[in-house]
């Protein structure tokens, strides 16, 4: 392997898990002076956390809405051009039309936007004595798969409870990814029951790296998310992890140990294509 493509093999990924408050402003100067901090620190793609401005709830999200290009996007798109990152821009309610989604925005080094991915598997459930909660009571779902192209890999963009939908992950991979993320913001019920668990499982069936970005706990909230924001690696090794508290981690990305990893377990040549399948029925936000 030549010296240029052993450089290109390997990126650093930072995850932002930012302490998320009632005041929008205050939400965003720390989101922006986080993805310093990361690219500081050698980050190339920085990722946010779900409704890194706002608050979680189906109360907060018309009050927290915008449309996209606005106040938040313009932020995000200063912070990825004057620090020369892939900006992975967590996700934040959108209003279009007269309808709300969860829509998580990528922008490049140059600042422009280059995806929009809008949540496509509300998060509705059930669990009598611990959690109920309905996003379809506000939000709509999107209906795109989300991918990008950087300088290192092609990545998949997920939203939360999309991380649930094996079939997603499955198709990103197929369409040459090797980088899922995912914003999230899983609760004190599912978090220590399956967030990893999740990732994880995501990493080892389709042999790539998965991010999640949390956003930090707060027991004060109406909803407590998990936190522990994380990096799994193809062979579903956890190579970084947060705490609770509002933090930046950080995981090299090495493209060759994925190609290896793959050689070593050949599940990609060795599937029945002639006995089962799993398809696509439009084509992807690439």
């Amino acid at each position: 392997m030549s010296t240029l493509a052993k450089a290109m093999s390997k990126f650093r990924l930072a995850v932002v898990q930012l302490q998320v408050g009632g005041v929008k402003a205050d939400n965003l100067s720390r989101a922006k002076r986080l993805v310093k901090e990361a690219a500081g620190r050698g980050g190339n793609l920085v990722v946010l956390p779900e409704c890194f401005n706002s608050p979680y709830g189906t109360s907060f999200f018309s009050q927290y809405a915008e449309r996209i290009p606005g106040e938040s996007t313009e932020l995000l798109s200063e912070a990825a051009r004057e620090n020369q990152v892939y900006l992975v821009g967590g996700s934040i309610p959108e209003e279009d039309g007269g309808k709300l989604y969860n829509s998580c925005i990528v922008f490049g080094p140059d600042g422009k936007i280059i995806l929009k991915h809008r949540k496509i598997h509300l998060f509705d459930i059930d669990v009598p004595g611990k959690i109920r909660f309905q996003e379809s009571e506000t939000l709509s779902p999107g209906d795109t798969l989300s991918m990008f192209e950087t300088p290192f890999c092609k990545v998949g963009v997920g939203i939360c409870y999309d991380i649930r939908f094996a079939e997603l992950a499955q198709l990103y991979s197929r369409q040459g990814c090797q980088l899922l993320v995912y914003p999230g913001a899983f609760n004190m019920t599912t978090g220590p029951a399956h967030w990893e668990l999740l990732q994880r499982a995501r990493a080892v069936d389709n042999q790539l790296y998965v991010a999640t970005a949390s956003p930090a706990r707060d027991e004060s909230s109406s909803y407590v998310a998990w936190g522990h924001s994380t990096v799994v690696n193809p062979w579903g090794e956890v190579i970084s992890k947060a705490g609770t508290e509002e933090e930046v981690i950080y995981a090299d990305i090495d493209l060759q140990y994925l190609a290896d990893v793959r050689q070593q377990i050949p599940i990609t040549a060795q599937r029945r294509n002639d006995l089962y399948s799993v398809t696509s029925l439009q084509r992807g936000n690439s």
